[in-house]
Protein backbone atom coordinates (compact mmCIF):
# COMPACT_ATOMS: atom_id res chain seq x y z
CA UNK A 1 0.00 0.00 0.00
CA UNK A 2 1.66 3.41 -1.43
CA UNK A 3 1.16 6.58 0.75
CA UNK A 4 2.20 9.66 0.97
CA UNK A 5 2.74 11.75 4.01
CA UNK A 6 3.22 15.36 4.14
CA UNK A 7 4.41 17.55 6.61
CA UNK A 8 5.55 20.91 7.63
CA UNK A 9 2.42 23.00 7.83
CA UNK A 10 1.45 25.14 10.48
CA UNK A 11 0.98 28.81 11.66
CA UNK A 12 2.96 31.68 10.14
CA UNK A 13 3.27 35.31 10.11
CA UNK A 14 3.47 37.14 6.87
CA UNK A 15 6.53 37.48 5.51
CA UNK A 16 7.49 34.26 7.07
CA UNK A 17 8.45 30.47 5.79
CA UNK A 18 7.97 27.05 5.97
CA UNK A 19 9.22 23.60 3.96
CA UNK A 20 6.73 21.28 3.37
CA UNK A 21 7.89 17.27 3.03
CA UNK A 22 5.74 14.50 1.40
CA UNK A 23 7.53 11.07 1.89
CA UNK A 24 6.19 8.25 -0.56
CA UNK A 25 6.19 4.84 1.19
CA UNK A 26 5.26 1.48 -0.11
CA UNK A 27 6.75 -0.82 -3.34
CA UNK A 28 7.87 2.23 -5.21
CA UNK A 29 9.89 1.67 -8.48
CA UNK A 30 9.94 4.99 -9.28
CA UNK A 31 9.30 8.59 -9.06
CA UNK A 32 8.28 10.63 -12.19
CA UNK A 33 5.83 13.95 -12.14
CA UNK A 34 5.79 15.35 -8.65
CA UNK A 35 3.72 18.66 -7.44
CA UNK A 36 2.20 20.93 -4.96
CA UNK A 37 -1.49 21.93 -5.28
CA UNK A 38 -3.67 24.27 -2.43
CA UNK A 39 -7.15 24.15 -1.59
CA UNK A 40 -10.04 26.78 0.49
CA UNK A 41 -13.11 26.19 1.50
CA UNK A 42 -15.30 26.43 -1.38
CA UNK A 43 -12.91 26.51 -4.03
CA UNK A 44 -10.82 23.96 -6.33
CA UNK A 45 -8.18 22.64 -5.62
CA UNK A 46 -5.36 24.22 -7.81
CA UNK A 47 -1.93 23.85 -8.53
CA UNK A 48 1.05 25.62 -6.82
CA UNK A 49 4.15 24.05 -8.39
CA UNK A 50 4.54 20.67 -10.62
CA UNK A 51 8.15 18.95 -12.05
CA UNK A 52 8.00 16.58 -14.81
CA UNK A 53 10.18 15.88 -17.72
CA UNK A 54 9.72 19.21 -19.05
CA UNK A 55 10.71 20.85 -15.90
CA UNK A 56 9.62 22.67 -13.00
CA UNK A 57 6.35 25.38 -13.27
CA UNK A 58 5.15 27.67 -10.86
CA UNK A 59 1.44 29.46 -10.57
CA UNK A 60 1.48 32.98 -11.66
CA UNK A 61 1.12 34.05 -7.91
CA UNK A 62 4.04 31.92 -6.32
CA UNK A 63 6.22 35.10 -7.84
CA UNK A 64 9.47 33.79 -7.19
CA UNK A 65 8.55 32.84 -3.20
CA UNK A 66 8.44 28.98 -3.74
CA UNK A 67 11.13 26.73 -4.64
CA UNK A 68 9.74 22.91 -6.07
CA UNK A 69 12.56 19.71 -4.83
CA UNK A 70 12.80 16.12 -4.90
CA UNK A 71 14.78 13.53 -3.62
CA UNK A 72 14.43 10.54 -5.45
CA UNK A 73 16.84 8.76 -2.85
CA UNK A 74 14.46 9.16 0.60
CA UNK A 75 10.95 9.41 -2.04
CA UNK A 76 10.55 13.00 -0.52
CA UNK A 77 9.51 16.16 -2.71
CA UNK A 78 9.63 19.73 -1.06
CA UNK A 79 8.34 22.71 -1.44
CA UNK A 80 10.00 25.65 0.55
CA UNK A 81 7.78 28.76 0.68
CA UNK A 82 9.45 32.32 1.69
CA UNK A 83 7.82 35.89 2.05
CA UNK A 84 4.45 33.82 2.69
CA UNK A 85 0.94 35.97 2.49
CA UNK A 86 -2.33 35.84 4.11
CA UNK A 87 -3.67 34.47 0.70
CA UNK A 88 -1.40 31.35 0.66
CA UNK A 89 -3.60 30.13 3.68
CA UNK A 90 -5.27 26.90 2.52
CA UNK A 91 -4.43 23.00 2.62
CA UNK A 92 -1.70 21.85 0.98
CA UNK A 93 -1.53 18.33 -0.94
CA UNK A 94 1.33 17.31 -2.61
CA UNK A 95 1.29 14.64 -5.68
CA UNK A 96 3.69 12.15 -7.16
CA UNK A 97 3.09 9.45 -10.51
CA UNK A 98 4.68 6.56 -9.29
CA UNK A 99 5.76 3.28 -10.57
CA UNK A 100 4.64 0.69 -7.69
CA UNK A 101 5.13 -2.75 -7.85
CA UNK A 102 2.01 -5.01 -8.88
CA UNK A 103 -0.01 -2.03 -9.89
CA UNK A 104 2.14 0.04 -12.58
CA UNK A 105 2.05 3.43 -12.86
CA UNK A 106 -1.09 6.11 -11.57
CA UNK A 107 -0.98 9.09 -9.67
CA UNK A 108 -0.99 9.28 -5.67
CA UNK A 109 -2.16 12.10 -3.54
CA UNK A 110 -0.84 13.11 -0.02
CA UNK A 111 -3.88 14.14 2.69
CA UNK A 112 -3.35 17.37 3.05
CA UNK A 113 -1.42 20.01 5.60
CA UNK A 114 -3.01 23.04 6.46
CA UNK A 115 -0.91 25.97 6.01
CA UNK A 116 -2.21 29.49 8.08
CA UNK A 117 -0.20 32.72 7.39
CA UNK A 118 -1.73 35.37 9.75
CA UNK A 119 -0.44 37.67 12.26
Amino acid sequence: QVQLVESGGGLVQPGGSLRLSCTASGNIFSIYDVGWYRQTPGNQREVVATMTLEGTKYATFVEGRFTLSRDDAKSTVYLQMNALKPGDTAVYYCTMKLSVVDVGLRDYWGQGTQVTVSS
